[in-house]
């Protein structure tokens, strides 16, 4: 057995970051993951899906701006998409160990299962130590259907070779979304079939109507209140069956994506015999980051009950749970306006509270809704669907909610997050003078004051 003071389990954003700072600090540590090291979001995530929406974009661009000055047309040359892809994933995992080696973490590959309160199992090694970080992070959930085994997932359509004319996403939230304008661009014919009312339920209800109109119009077919209840077909030739008010009914396609949720990738773990409570979110912590049930052990990253599944929030939970390793629970959890976007084509972006929720918690809020494909910034490039929603507090002048829709959005967002977090009324957000003709400009026009 090798007795360490840490052992990390999982190599993403959140686990990396609590190694790190550990080793530094002195300590001894391990580190653990069944997958190539360098988590997801680097290899199976936001970095590769973002270079494939820069490829979408720039096909969205010419689209919007023929007979505007613009001829011709371009097309997305997949392989060679992947190929580029790949010249920002592939070396990760070696960068990855390198890292750690240059500081003297002991990296394991393989599954860890607990066989103790604070030991676990890694192939033929027993590793133990005084604390334990469970970042393991998510993955696709199980659906429960009849050919399921015939659907990928989003790290297998990250490495698709070749994009099948046709395509079924199985979900209505951000993979589905993102993968459907990347598809849909590149030339597919994309299907949507989401269980929900509304895709996008986290975001602004007006706005996500908006985006489902822009995705429309370039042939994306979004069917609500479809519940899948089986693939069957072999190959590329594929029937997805659903049901819709009681109906039955089927789409053929030659490929079928699992975008319809994730769960807490801790299967493997066996964490009863840590005695480690889960519950349907992930691993139940508590404002230290710290199980509540098991005091040896953390869990930061898309993995905890905490917060939402974003990059910059795991490395944020990785830092308070390497504090409190330290130095003793000192750094809780804070819920700071945490911005997300999604990366459609136009963008969607979203900080604090939606509408609904506003009014939920009987807050008193003006709230400023408009579509802004009359405005200069959208008229510049030809952009049909933009808006955005601004909620500001009655009592105080502070903003509580921005949601934007449009090219740029992703950008701007960060700025209402920054007058957030800072306590930047309205008013004063409003009286900044910013670089015209930009996105950023025109956020004094968002502004009920």
């Amino acid at each position: 057995m090798s007795v360490f003071d840490l052992i990390v389990i999982g190599t993403g954003s959140a686990g990396a970051t609590v190694a790190k700072a550990a080793r530094e600090a002195g300590k001894r540590v391990a580190i653990i993951d069944k997958l190539p090291f360098g988590g997801t979001c680097s290899q199976r995530g936001c970095d590769p899906k973002k270079v494939l929406v820069g490829a979408a974009e720039l096909i969205a661009r010419s689209e919007q701006m023929s007979g505007k000055g613009i001829s011709g047309s371009s097309i997305i040359d997949w392989s060679e998409l992947m190929i580029f892809k790949k010249t920002f994933t592939d070396s990760v995992p070696q960068r990855t160990e390198i890292k750690f080696a240059d500081l003297d973490i002991h990296a394991f590959h393989g599954e860890a299962t607990f066989i103790s309160e604070n030991t676990v199992r890694v192939g033929d090694e027993e590793l133990k130590a005084s604390h334990i970080v469970i970042a393991t992070g998510q993955r696709p959930k199980t659906l429960g259907i009849p050919g399921e085994e015939m659907l990928i997932d989003s790290t297998d359509f990250l490495e698709l070779a070749e994009l099948p004319k046709e395509i079924v996403m199985v979900g209505g939230g951000y993979i589905a979304f993102e993968f459907a304008h990347i598809a849909a661009r590149a030339g597919a014919n994309v299907t949507i079939l989401h269980q929900g009312k509304r895709p996008l339920e986290g975001f602004d209800a007006d706005l996500v109507k908006l985006l489902v109109k822009a995705m429309e119009a370039i042939g994306i077919r979004i069917i609500l209140e479809a519940s899948v209840i089986a693939v069957d077909g072999k190959d590329d030739a594929l029937t997805v069956r659903y049901t819709q008010h009681e109906k039955a009914y089927s789409v053929s396609t030659r490929l079928v994506v699992h975008a319809a949720g994730r769960v807490a990738d801790v299967a493997e773990l066996d964490l009863a015999k840590a005695g480690v409570d889960v519950n349907k979110k992930g691993v139940a912590v508590n404002e230290y980051l710290q199980s509540v049930s098991n005091p040896t052990i953390y869990a930061c990253g898309d993995v905890s009950d905490k917060g939402l599944p974003l990059t910059p929030l795991a490395s944020y939970e990785g830092s308070i749970v390497a504090e409190n390793i330290l130095n003793g629970n000192r750094k809780t959890y804070q819920d700071n306006p945490i911005p997300s976007a999604v990366f459609t084509v136009p963008t969607l972006a979203s900080v604090g509270l939606t509408e609904e929720q506003a009014e939920k918690q009987g807050r008193k809020v003006k709230v400023m809704f408009q579509e802004t494909s009359d405005w200069y910034i959208s008229r510049r490039i030809n952009e049909s669907f933009t808006g955005f929603k601004t909620l500001v507090d009655e009592e105080t002048n502070q903003i509580v909610g921005a949601h934007l829709l449009g090219s740029g959005s992703d950008e701007v967002i960060n700025l209402f997050t920054l007058a957030m977090k800072h306590h930047i009324s309205a008013k004063d957000l409003s009286d900044i003078l910013l670089a015209y003709p930009t996105h950023g400009s025109d956020l004094n026009s968002m502004l009920p004051v």
